[in-house]
């Protein structure tokens, strides 16, 4: 993959979107170029700069946000009065929609990964006239089948650490990955802060072992920043045993309305985290999009994965300049 040299943005902002909640946004790259959103993953990743280097600067115009109580946007997660009711996957795609009108946007490349990916998904499939491409990597859907895989199934590879992540919570080994989910959730959002901050501690260990097997991936520095790993831990969990605030199965059954938009679906065939079967799902029921399984990658990594992603904007861009 290309990665562009380091860039500053060129305009930056906080968007109110109601419910008292601020977004931060910023805009890099070339102001009359392709544009693109980029939703990040999480929830409650937050975006970096980093992310800005996928993007072309001389063709995109990109534009990057932190959603809703993560990140620089306000108010923030890890404050311990921070009410995250009014933080759900439709108020999400409303965000996207008034940023979109914010900045003057017609229509945009969307690029989701992991969460975002849910999140890209949702808003297309709510939205399809607003998308001009679909670029997914680390392929979810956050159906009840994925949380009780990715916090109970996915054991089976990690006994001691599941041993350690549901004994938390002092669930039995029956407990299913929403159970779990669930019962972080309640501490997590609870009013005893010390508990909260254990919960998140182990909330983040098991995030870091589960990815532990993608290729030339080190544990993540972030989760040594309390504050990262508050608003991290509270926003999954809030999210996850809720299975995205989306009815099950949702965005596959409405996989057609995303006919006609081009799109990419870029997947590590070793992700443990989120199996392949769901990317391959959704090729099967979108055929605009091209499917990219990538032998040696993982979730976030891989021989190949940057690469991949880097050719799928670089000819999208290409596209657009000679149309």
């Amino acid at each position: 993959m290309t990665v562009y040299p380091p860039i500053e943005p060129y305009g930056t902002g906080l968007l109110e979107v109601g419910d008292g909640n601020r977004i931060y946004w910023e805009a890099c790259g070339r102001p009359d170029g392709k544009p693109a959103v980029f939703l990040h993953g999480g929830p409650g990743g937050g975006c970096s700069p980093g992310h800005r280097r996928m993007f072309d600067p001389d063709r995109y115009r990109v534009v990057l946000f932190d959603q809703r109580n993560c990140g620089r946007s306000l108010p923030h997660a890890a404050e311990p009065g921070t009410d995250l009711a009014a933080n759900t996957t439709a108020q999400l795609l409303g965000d996207i929609e008034q940023l979109r009108e914010h900045l003057g946007i017609e229509r945009w490349l969307v690029w989701g990964g992991s969460w975002g990916s849910t999140l890209a998904f949702a808003y297309a499939e709510r939205f399809p006239h607003r998308v001009t491409e679909l670029v997914h990597v680390a392929v979810t859907n956050t159906t009840r089948a994925e949380i009780d895989w990715l916090y109970g199934g996915l054991g089976a590879y990690f006994p001691a650490d599941w041993d350690r992540y549901r004994g938390f919570v002092g669930l039995g080994a029956d407990a299913t990955g929403t159970d779990l989910a669930t019962a972080y959730n309640a501490l997590l959002q609870g009013s005893d802060l010390e508990a909260r901050e254990a919960a998140a501690i182990e909330w983040c260990a098991w995030e870091d072992a589960v990815v532990a097997l993608d290729a030339g991936r080190k544990p993540d520095s972030k989760w040594l920043d309390p504050i990262a790993r508050m608003a991290f831990a509270r926003l999954c969990a809030h999210y996850f045993s809720n299975h995205g605030f989306l009815p099950d199965g949702e965005l596959l059954r409405n996989a057609n309305r995303l006919h006609g938009i081009r799109g990419a679906l870029i997947h590590g065939r070793l992700d443990l985290t989120s199996p392949l079967v769901t990317a391959y799902r959704m090729s099967q029921a979108w055929p605009e999009a091209e499917f990219h399984p990538i032998a040696g990658g993982g979730h976030s990594s891989g021989p190949g994965m940057g690469e991949t992603i880097g050719d799928v904007l670089d000819r999208f861009a290409a596209d657009w300049q000679s149309a």
